[in-house]
């Protein structure tokens, strides 16, 4: 109990010392060592990664999980070490909505086959999101939150331990500075030689007494300042070694980085493979259920030749046949000029881009003119005929908005 209350006592001293000489470098009433200016911007660096590594993690659980009250359950789960149970994705609960309705309306109706297209499509949609949630999920945001939560909380307490041995260090230096210029007070009221006919000569040697006091205790002061010096060396050796770890930080988090782009990648890749194989369902019955109408898009399926690069055009844009299912492109294009527009169900289009004729058979395009399209029979659904004035061809339905 003794040993208790002794370093109880001796902690609180601590404590007081430290306060007292940090309200005193406040207030600019006290010295205060300050850090290389190497050790400085490591600092800046590492508290600037810590900031940035947070903003990006909680925006990346926003953009995972948009549902704020679905992020807290998780993170309970997770504070609780328990697991999370599994949720059912947006795109799934569509899919069982849309199955659901078409089983109620029936199956068979072309309403009802519809939806249970959509649906199937709906559903692979959500599997390829929770596959990349979790793979994101593993791959990015456990390495950052074990940065946060690991490497990041051992930095700050040892930040914490240095500035400790610094207001001790800068402690100990007022001290010994205070002890110094009272020994030379004393020291120069003890140099005045007494007259020891005086009747009181006793002043002498009180003042040769406390010269000798303050000797000892610029010693003791000297000697405690060599220690704390030691000890704010070792520990600014030890926080500059972890504030030098930010490097490998970045590294890590930058592997990071690119394995999250990858799973990003795949996942938009997979989501446009569903969408386009569910568009060339609905477009290759749209004929059967609707005769004689066309049903355009007002977003293109890809991007336009002109934004995207020879590769990425080739991997992206929609193919269609090179005659539209009628002849051999020359013949094609015999045909075209002397086949005639229907008398009724030609409609008005408004071009959203620009398109490049591939051959002979196709009409070039340019972003925003008005042509005349129809169809003709047999033609691939996804394909009109187009006319501007005395030119025919081909032209893709993806980049016409129809207007009438």
């Amino acid at each position: 109990m003794d040993f208790n209350m002794k370093k109880l006592a001796s902690d609180a001293g601590i404590f007081f010392t430290r306060a007292v000489q940090f309200t005193e470098e406040k207030f600019g009433q006290a010295e205060k060592t300050e850090l290389d200016a190497h050790f400085e911007n490591l600092l800046a660096r590492a508290d600037s990664t810590k900031n940035w590594t947070e903003k990006i993690l909680r925006q990346t659980e926003v953009l995972l999980q948009p549902n704020p009250s679905a992020r807290v359950e998780e993170f309970l789960y997770e504070k609780l070490d328990r697991k999370v149970p599994s949720r059912v994705t947006n795109g799934e609960l569509l899919a069982q909505y849309m199955a659901e309705a078409a089983s109620e309306l029936g199956p068979t109706t072309p309403y009802g086959k519809t939806l249970i297209k959509v649906a199937e499509a709906e559903k692979r949609l959500g599997a390829a999101e929770r596959e990349f949630i979790h793979t994101a999920s593993i791959n990015f945001l456990t390495p950052l939150r074990n940065f946060l939560e690991g490497d990041w909380k051992t930095i700050s307490k040892e930040r914490r331990l240095l500035q400790n041995r610094r207001l001790d260090l800068d402690a100990c230096k007022a001290r010994l500075k205070k002890a110094k210029a009272a020994e030379a007070k004393a020291t120069c009221e003890g140099d005045t030689v007494p007259d020891f006919q005086e009747t009181r000569p006793r002043n002498y040697i009180l003042s040769a007494s406390a010269s000798a006091l303050w000797n000892d205790e610029v010693d003791k002061a000297e000697q405690e300042l060599r220690v704390a010096q030691t000890e704010f060396d070792r520990q600014a050796e030890v926080t500059r070694l972890l504030l030098e770890g930010i490097s490998s930080t970045h590294v890590n988090h930058l592997r990071c980085l690119h394995e999250f782009v990858e799973s990003q990648t795949t996942y938009y890749a997979q989501c446009y493979r569903h969408m386009l194989d569910l568009q060339k369902q609905l477009g290759s019955s749209q004929g059967a259920i609707f005769p004689g109408t066309f049903v355009g898009t007002t977003e293109p399926a890809s991007p336009p030749l002109s934004s995207t690069s020879p590769t990425t055009a080739a991997a992206t844009m929609p193919v269609g046949p090179s005659v539209a299912g009628l002849a051999p492109p020359g013949e094609a294009a015999l045909r075209l000029e002397e086949v005639s527009p229907p008398a009724s169900g030609t409609r008005k289009a408004r071009v959203l881009y620009d398109y490049e004729a591939a051959d002979s058979s196709e009409l070039a395009l340019l972003a925003d003119e008005l042509i005349t399209v129809y169809s003709l029979p047999g033609m691939d659904p996804d394909w009109l005929i187009g006319e501007r004035g005395n030119k025919k061809g081909k032209v893709p339905v993806t980049y016409l908005e129809l207007l009438s």
